[in-house]
């Protein structure tokens, strides 16, 4: 007995020793992957200057995209619908006209567009999720007649899941009959 207590002294032994050896292997590529990755940072020439581009440089021109997004994603108006149609309005085509000619901007154009479908709470969750879709593509129909690029656009239905406003009155239900944008890197 006392041997096979040995035995198994011995081999857990050499179990957590295999462990720990190799806990010390898999530290070593990380800790070399993020010295490589700190030296490894280009030279651009940018006409008579040389500017070094750094990790911390391109998290900068990431985030001045991010804020850059969401100030044109702020400009952007909403499309409201009236009750159980789909169709836009005449007294938002001003909008659509508006949102379109944001999106056409030169800054806008590198973003993609997701164009979001509300409904009220009246009727079904899938029938409001269909109506959705149905607002959500009259309106990418609309911006693509005004030269937005179609391929820029995507389509989604919130149906009733995303009210503004939660009160049961006429004016409520009427925000929440919506088009809405969000941009997409």
């Amino acid at each position: 007995m006392r041997k096979s207590f040995v035995l198994g002294l011995f081999a857990a032994a050499l179990i957590l020793g295999g462990c720990a050896k190799k806990s010390v292997e898999i530290e070593t590529p990380q800790e070399e992957t993020q010295t490589t990755q700190q030296e490894s940072a280009t030279t651009v020439t940018e006409g008579e200057g040389i500017a070094e581009v750094t990790p911390e440089s391109s998290m900068m021109s990431e985030e001045m995209k991010i804020q850059k997004m969401k100030a044109i994603q702020a400009r952007a108006k909403k499309i409201y619908f009236d009750f159980d149609k789909y169709n836009i309005r005449p007294d938002q085509v001003e909008r659509v006209d508006y949102d379109a000619s944001l999106f056409n901007e030169e800054d806008a154009k590198e973003f993609k567009i997701r164009v979001e479908g509300n409904c009220d709470e009246w009727g079904t969750d899938e029938y409001n999720y269909a109506l959705g879709l149905k607002r959500a593509k009259s309106v990418k129909e609309a911006l693509a007649a005004r030269g937005v690029a179609s391929d820029r656009m995507t389509l989604i239905s919130y149906g009733e899941s995303n009210p503004v406003c939660t009160e049961h009155t006429r004016e409520c239900w009427q925000k929440n009959r919506r088009v809405e944008f969000t941009l997409l890197p």
